[in-house]
């Protein structure tokens, strides 16, 4: 199979002569064909192929019809000669042919507008091509194209249509072209060369709107491109020698407009700036006054009069006020773009009697109002303004330039002479800038740039713009444009940005329509975009206001005004399909809805929903959802959010504070967070068309815009990883505060850098890894060594060991899940390389020495206690903290404690010297030698240390140290031992240095704790009572863990009256005095009978019980008998631990045991006899000077009878008691006559006595019998026997110093 050969071109005679002859023809071609031709001639290189030629006949053709069919369309059109245009047609008609730009001045009124398209169209313009006249506003294109074709005697449609936003009405027949200037601008995206155009008229270009410079600068560079393309200006008399100077010197034609004389009377208002409201409508109202006295002078009737004022808050004040002043035959109007078509078009009606007028400044160019005479001029106007810095686009009331005010004069000089009244002075007028500044400085370009890129017209920074835009103003519209995602961070545009310029659309709701549709809301999006792209529907008259707001109120939406607007559109579109237009248009006034603005909306919506179908938007058939809907606008506002500060405050994006504008019922709930469709500066900051969103929302449709800030990476052992936090904020405002994140994506190498220290160095991690946990127990030791020794010089720094890792790590391991993938592919080798040995971690050598003088327990009567170190002076646990369970509290050796340490008792020692006063101090120098002597011949005991230490020094210098002369309290806190108090789970409890005061503070709990030691199951009920030996052996000791710690516990019986119970006891001479008492008591309950009617069998004991009757009860005593007599008969010695041992004691002793309690009863009552003689001595009265002697003798009879005291007093003692009373009886005699005596006794037993009630307490306190204190306590009463009764005799030898040796041989 042959293919076909490729179309060859053909440069043949015949083919050149072909294209020639069509060339000739295209002059009578349609101007659109022509190009077309001109295009493939120009793509073929002018070599056409045959199939190429075939197609330029056809072109050529049907271009050269459709000139003719218009040839034959043409009527010559006709000029109303009251127009000043009028006079100038055949000038103007020459200056257009001969030229290719002509620029025509005239004020408005002069005719430019409707009559140059008819004098294009006269010299043969719009044949080859259309005519297009473009306008600055809608209104104005709709009604020119109207009122052309009404002079041409056409219907719209015909050879004038006009075209704006939505709405096209040329035909192929149209011949003049009405168009807005930014649909000619939408044109050049697809027409680069606007072939469809022969003439554009650009009208009002004085008014220098975006649009009018962006077309003068694209006509600029196109015109050397279409030498046949004529192109005509017009112009109020404004600027005109800078368009031509920009056209290069084109020619101006000025046209009058104005054929009355306007008298300018300057009346400047007088009183308060603040009060510019009351200034102008005082102003205004002496205005009329004048005007009425003038007309009264001339003799003319009223005429009509217009007032500027800056915006519709000011005309609705003044019009109330002008309703009220009983002005005579006069109809207020206002007049304000957001006013109905239908009250618009009264202005134009016909009217009796005198008319005012109250406009903004849209009756200064766009609109004429027939029939006025007088104009007062406020001289201001709100003018659009866009901050770069804020991103507000603020409307300001400004002076108006000079040009302004001019127009606004011009407007009274139509029918008659007219008077304007300006409301300021001369000299302000003069001062005014002559013109004002065109909307390219002073608004954002980003619609603009987006046009520019995507049609291609190359960068704006380059395009001859007739006054250059600021480069701040450029850069302001890329951000925009970049906050949009219509173009990237290098300022080239985006897919989304080509989607977003096919849309006819501002860029902001070109993008919120383009995220609808990927959100699941396009179908009420489009209704919201349509609905903000015309005036607000909702009508508002000034006399029934309440009535609008009840007919409005069932449409607002509490959280979202985007909702209220898609609530009025579904309300009309429910009423449309049930309604004929007739009903539809009373429902609509009912309900205060335009019904002119409700088709325009309409309009809009059918236009756009045609245009996402060409742009493949898929519309949602569901209900969309309030997510869905607003994440859809918000995608377009992302630069407008905004977050509650205070009230009704809120903080926008960079830094702006806004309020939500008042009418807004979104206003009254005060969301937390919103998105504000503009952010307006008037007299506040407001924004305007608000709803509430979330912060969650934003983040993902700016994420091209947000920045995002890290800070606070740290390790967490429990991910193994490090963490850090990340802040995102957009343009400024705070939409995450604080959001954890892992950090291995921001920063790696700080990651690794964390890792290394944090996990390996610091140890802050668990791993599996067999070298870490070697690594960690070695650098444990050598720190605890450092905490013990109390110096910072044994390990070597983190840098040293962070390095030692950073060697052997690979770069990319910064989290544990990392490392331990990667150490489980070592080989053994590489392992053992990962392990540190000590001499990469010694700084120098370690004492060998440091074991025994920093042991880690601290032994004291067959109990470990752990010791821990902590060397950080601020730290409350700095020094050495032994720790206790609180059931061994009692047991502790608080003076023991003092000694701390070896390693720390030098120190110790050395501070408590220096700690001394100066004058006992200087005799020790130097300190440390004196120290060290001492320390030689000291062992740690239970005895205060400073004693101690203070005896050595005595030894050595002779010189006594006072026991308060000793620093305690001063010293530094390590070098005092601290004492933490655990439970049985090893949880602490109390803390402190003060180990009395911890264990009187926790006596409760260390009795508690150890009665719960007690029983070998732990249990919460109490330990059972027994009347025999049913309970199974005693076993000798026990040992048990408590708070961490081992304990030996001593297993024991404890008498309670009528039965005994199990207990322990952590001394094993209390165990045994415990078992001794309870054992005697099994033995007097085995004995039941036998001892029953026991009192009558002895004879003494009943006098005893009447002589013991002030002290205690006769059966308290027996019980004391019979149980200490028990003790001594059956269980002198070892005492049984089982249930034979028991028997054995009880038949060896039982046979004997009455006899035994007969001797007990005499001796007792030899004991009690010489008692009562003493306290029958004491009875009476006392003699003052004997009163301290008196009270120690009582003192000593109730320290050795109460009840209890045969069983507390050891037999051998109880034996001496008839002496001791004897002794004291003496005393009591010798005691007037030897008063001297009397004091020294007492001088010299009071610390003696008070030594051993001291140390007596704590023992009790801590459950502990000292045989050597108990043998004190009863030398005691020998001495008080040798000094008073000496011819008595002692049971011991006895003296001050022998009370003192025998002092030394107590513990504690």
């Amino acid at each position: 199979m042959t293919q076909a050969p490729p179309e060859q071109t053909t440069n043949t005679p015949d083919s050149k002569a072909a294209v020639k002859a069509i060339m000739e023809q295209l002059d009578a071609c349609n101007q659109l064909e022509a190009a077309r031709i001109h295009k493939l001639v120009a793509r073929k290189k002018g070599r056409p192929g045959q199939k190429d030629l075939e197609k330029m006949a056809q072109w050529l053709d049907r271009g050269q019809a459709r000139v003719t069919e218009r040839q034959a369309m043409h009527k010559p059109a006709t000029f109303p000669s009251s127009l000043p245009v009028s006079e100038r047609v055949d000038d103007i008609r020459e200056a257009i042919e001969q030229n290719q730009v002509v620029i025509i001045a005239g004020e408005t009124g002069s005719g430019k507008t409707t009559q140059i398209p008819k004098i294009c169209m006269n010299s043969g313009r719009g044949i080859r091509g259309l005519i297009g006249h473009t306008q600055p506003r809608r209104i104005a294109a709709r009604t020119v194209a109207g009122r052309i074709a009404e002079e041409l005697g056409e219907q719209t449609g015909g050879q004038v249509g006009y075209q704006v936003r939505f709405t096209d009405t040329t035909s192929d027949q149209s011949r003049v072209k009405v168009m807005t200037d930014g649909i000619l601008l939408s044109e050049v995206q697809h027409d680069r060369f606007l072939d469809r155009y022969d003439t554009l008229i650009i009208d009002e270009a004085h008014e220098r709107s975006l649009n009018i410079d962006f077309l003068m600068g694209y006509l600029r560079q196109l015109l050397p491109k279409r030498p046949d393309l004529k192109i005509i200006i017009t112009s109020a008399t404004i600027e005109v020698e800078r368009f031509s100077e920009f056209f290069n010197g084109a020619p101006v034609i000025e046209v009058s407009g104005r054929t009355y004389p306007v008298d300018v009377r300057y009346r400047p208002l007088t009183g308060d700036e603040d009060d510019r409201d009351q200034g102008w409508t005082d102003g205004v109202l002496r205005a009329m006054e004048e005007i009425e006295q003038h007309e009264r002078a001339e003799k003319q009737p009223p005429g009509d009069v217009l007032v500027f004022l800056p915006g519709e808050r000011e005309i609705r004040s003044l019009s109330k006020v002008l309703r009220h002043a009983e002005l005579r035959h006069t109809e207020v109007l206002p007049l304000y773009s957001r006013l109905s078509n239908q009250e618009q078009n009264r202005i134009f009606q016909g009217h009796r009697g005198r008319r005012i007028v109250l406009s903004t400044n849209v009756a200064e160019t766009s609109l004429t109002v027939p029939g006025i005479r007088y104009v007062i001029d406020t001289g201001v106007a709100r003018i659009s303004r866009y901050s770069v810095r804020s991103k507000i686009q603020r409307l300001p009331i400004e002076p108006v330039s000079q040009a302004s005010a001019n127009q606004r004069a011009g407007r009274c000089g139509r029918v008659a002479p007219g008077i304007c009244f300006r409301l300021y002075d001369e000299t302000d007028f003069i001062n005014r800038p002559e013109y004002t500044d065109p909307e390219i400085l002073r608004t954002n370009l980003a619609s603009v740039i987006l046009q520019m890129t995507t049609s291609g017209l190359g960068d704006i920074r380059h395009f001859p713009f007739l006054e250059p835009p600021d480069r701040r103003l450029i850069n302001d519209g890329y951000k925009l444009l970049e906050e949009l995602g219509a173009v990237d961070d290098k300022r080239r545009v985006t897919n989304l940005g080509r989607t977003m310029a096919r849309l006819p659309l501002d860029p902001r709701l070109a993008r919120m329509l383009v995220t609808s549709s990927e959100q699941g809301s396009l179908a009420e999006t489009l209704v919201i975009i349509a609905g903000l792209s015309v005036q607000d529907p909702r009508e508002r008259p000034q006399d029934k206001q309440q009535a609008a707001d009840q007919a409005h109120a069932p449409f607002n939406d509490k959280e979202s005004d985007f909702l209220t607007l898609l609530n009025i559109w579904n309300f009309y579109e429910e009423q449309r399909q049930e309604l004929s237009q007739n009903q539809l248009k009373k429902v609509c006034q009912k309900s205060f809805l335009s019904w002119m603005r409700m088709r325009e909306w309409r309009d809009i919506h059918r236009q756009l929903t045609l245009i996402c179908r060409e742009q493949k938007l898929k519309l949602n058939r569901d209900a969309a959802s309030y997510e869905s809907l607003h994440k859809a606008i918000l995608a377009g506002l992302l630069g407008q959010v905004a977050v509650k500060l205070e009230k009704k405050e809120y903080l926008a994006t960079r830094n702006r504070k806004v309020m939500i504008f008042p009418g807004s019922k979104v206003s009254k709930t005060g969301p937390k967070w919103i998105v504000a469709t503009e952010i307006v500066e008037t007299s506040r900051v407001f924004g305007r068309v608000v709803a509430k969103i979330e912060p969650e929302w934003i983040e993902p449709l700016a994420g091209h815009v947000v920045k995002h800030h890290f800070f606070e990476p740290h390790w967490e052992q429990k991910r193994a990883q490090v963490m850090g936090y990340e802040k995102v904020s957009l343009y400024g405002l705070d939409i995450i505060a604080k959001r954890r994140i892992p950090y291995s994506k921001v920063d790696p190498a700080e990651c690794r850098n964390l890792f290394i220290r944090r996990a390996l160095v610091e140890g802050d991690y668990q791993s599996k890894a067999p070298f870490i946990a070697r690594n960690r127990e070695l650098l444990d030791t050598v720190e605890n060594l450092e905490r013990k020794t109390r110096r910072r010089d044994l390990l070597v720094e983190d840098e040293v060991l962070v390095a030692f890792y950073d060697q052997r790590l690979p770069a990319d391991i910064v989290s544990g899940r990392h490392f331990e993938s990667w150490w489980k592919q070592l080989s053994a080798d590489q392992l053992r390389d990962m392990e540190l040995t000590e001499a990469d971690i010694l700084q120098r050598p370690v004492d060998e020495q440091a074991g025994s003088l920093y042991p880690d327990y601290l032994e004291w009567e067959g109990v470990r206690y752990p010791l821990s170190y902590e060397f950080e002076p601020t730290s409350e646990r700095d020094g050495v903290t032994l720790q206790a369970p609180v059931m061994a509290l009692k047991q502790l050796p608080a003076r023991r404690l003092e000694w701390l340490v070896p390693g720390l008792l030098r120190e110790k020692c050395i501070a408590l010297v220096k700690g001394l006063p100066k004058a006992l101090r200087r005799n020790f120098v130097p300190v440390p030698d004196f120290v060290d002597a001492a320390l030689e011949n000291l062992q740690p005991s239970n005895e205060p240390l400073a004693l101690q230490l203070g005896e050595q020094l005595r030894r050595m210098t002779g010189v006594r140290i006072d026991v308060d002369a000793w620093p305690q309290e001063d010293l530094p806190k390590h070098l005092r031992m601290n004492l933490r108090v655990v439970d049985d789970a090893g949880k602490p409890i109390a803390e402190g240095r003060e180990t009395e005061k911890l264990q009187s503070e926790l006596e409760g709990r260390a009795e508690a704790a150890l009665s719960s030691a007690t029983r070998r199951e732990p249990s919460t009920e109490p330990a059972s009572t027994s009347t025999c030996w049913d309970f199974g052996p005693l076993p000798e000791s026990v040992r048990t863990e408590k708070g961490g710690m081992e304990v030996t516990v001593f297993p024991a019986l404890e008498d309670i009256g009528d039965s005994v119970r199990q207990t322990r006891f952590l001394d094993r001479l209390t165990a045994e005095d415990s078992i001794r008492k309870a054992v005697a008591r099994l033995i007097l309950i085995r004995l039941g009978n036998t001892l029953e009617d026991i009192e009558r069998r002895l004879p003494n004991f009943k006098s005893s019980a009447l002589m013991f009757a002030p002290v205690g009860k006769a059966r308290v005593l027996l019980d004391d008998l019979l149980l200490a007599t028990a003790m001594q008969h059956f269980v002198p010695d070892d005492v049984p631990r089982d249930d034979n041992a028991f028997e054995r004691a009880f038949n060896a002793g039982r046979a004997e045991f009455v006899p035994a309690l007969e001797q007990a009863d005499e001796r007792l009552h030899q004991a009690m006899t010489g008692y009562h003689g003493v306290m029958k001595q004491l009875k009476g009265k006392i003699n003052l000077a004997l009163a301290n002697s008196m009270a120690d003798l009582k003192f000593q009879l109730q320290n050795l009878v109460y009840p209890g005291f045969i069983v507390a007093t050891p037999p051998e003692w109880l034996a001496h008691f008839g002496r001791y009373f004897e002794a004291a009886s003496i005393r009591f005699e010798k005691m007037p006559r030897e008063l001297g005596r009397e004091r020294e006794f007492l001088h010299t037993m009071e610390p003696l006595w008070s030594r051993y009630a001291s140390k007596r307490d704590e023992q009790q306190r801590q459950g502990i019998r000292d045989p050597e204190l108990l043998l004190y306590r009863w030398m005691l009463e020998e001495f008080r026997v040798s000094f008073f009764a000496q011819q008595l005799g002692t049971a011991v030898p006895v003296s001050v110093k022998r009370l003192d040796r025998q002092w030394e041989q107590t513990r504690v």
